[in-house]
């Protein structure tokens, strides 16, 4: 672990490029002249009294460049009818717009409307080792403002099942990095930073009910998600173009396959909804119906690596190489992804 001198000195360094998100909607408030009976009752004389603007949650993020481009997680701010104001360190306030969410990294970019801002530069999260001390900071549950806790990087490469408890959805995370540097729902969005005051990870999710795990998004794809925002506008997602069952040892052995791995290009049987996407890159390597796709640029496909998450790590327009199983036959295939509509 660094010393107490090195962890003080990059705190101070960040400090002024991490914000508080303020989450407000628009809530019917409600009134009951007779608030001492008991439900059911209670429910039948409650009357509506307009609605009111309410601070219903909070997050934390980061600032990027000085215009005012700001991270943070997507699900902080995932609901397109709340508004959201940025608190800065210096507790100016500025209402952010959401110029782009990545639903597969859960990570979105804000713009507030401001110049000259500090910023914090993202590091290099292909290069961290085990060991490695970090700094996660945040606005902790919403209500303490820079609360800063250190730990070191205790994993990487890491896939979990992160569940959103207010919009009751779930979804996977991959290529997190570990830490046990203490993590909650209302660091999400800040910064994980490195000795050196750099951005290494967005810190994104804890396991409940366990002690010392926290989970961050690598810095490296929040750059592709800034690149692609400055080259196009949008953050675009690959493309292949095939529907597909992920195969297991257990699907294996029930439908008489011969490999426990891959993906089985097979429609799901609704009208309209083919199993190779006509005019998709799928349908242009030649993949076909019925072909088990293997490998994708010698990553092999498993349960715990589906196809979905092996696309991810390329990108629109890169040409990837697909080994297929088709009737006992391995082919070599090339495809050019696409970017999903």
């Amino acid at each position: 672990m660094a010393n107490e001198l090195e962890v003080i000195k990059t705190i101070k360094k960040v400090l002024p490029g991490v914000v508080s998100i303020a989450i407000s909607k628009y809530l019917t408030v409600t009134e009951n002249p007779f608030p001492e009976l008991l439900p059911p009752l209670n429910d039948f004389f409650t009357i509506p009294k307009g609605r009111k603007k309410i601070k219903v949650a909070g997050g934390s993020g980061f600032i990027v460049d000085s215009s005012g481009i700001i991270l943070t997680n997507r699900h902080v701010v995932i609901d397109p009818r709340a508004e959201y104001i940025v608190v800065l360190n210096d507790k100016r306030k500025f209402k952010a717009e959401v110029i782009a969410r990545d639903r597969i990294n859960d990570i979105a970019i804000l713009k507030i409307n401001e110049d000259n801002l500090p910023y914090l530069e993202l590091g290099d999260s292909s290069k961290l080792e085990l060991g490695q001390t970090v700094i996660a900071i945040g606005n902790t549950l919403g209500n303490f403002e820079n609360t800063v806790s250190v730990g070191v990087i205790s994993g990487l490469s890491r896939r979990i099942k992160a569940v959103d408890l207010i919009e009751k959805t779930s979804q996977n995370l991959r290529g997190l990095i570990q830490t046990d540097a203490a993590i909650n729902p209302g660091n999400s969005g800040g910064p994980l930073v490195d000795l050196n005051g750099k951005v290494i990870g967005i810190n994104c999710a804890m396991v409940f009910g366990a002690e010392n795990i926290g989970f961050a998004i690598p810095s490296d794809a929040a750059k592709r998600d800034l690149e692609d925002l400055r080259k196009y506008g949008k953050i675009r997602e690959p493309f292949l173009g095939v529907r597909y069952i992920p195969i297991d040892e257990e699907f294996q052995k029930e439908y008489g396959l011969p490999v426990s791995y891959g993906a089985l290009v097979i429609s799901d049987g609704i009208p309209g909804r083919e199993a190779v996407v006509p005019g998709s890159p799928a349908q242009k390597a030649g993949i076909q119906e019925a072909d088990i796709i293997l490998e994708v640029q010698n990553k092999k496909i498993t349960p715990t690596n589906s196809l979905e998450d092996v696309l991810q790590e390329f990108k629109v327009g890169e040409e990837i190489q697909l080994k297929i199983l088709r009737k006992n036959k391995e082919l070599l295939l090339k495809a050019i992804l696409a970017e999903k509509k």
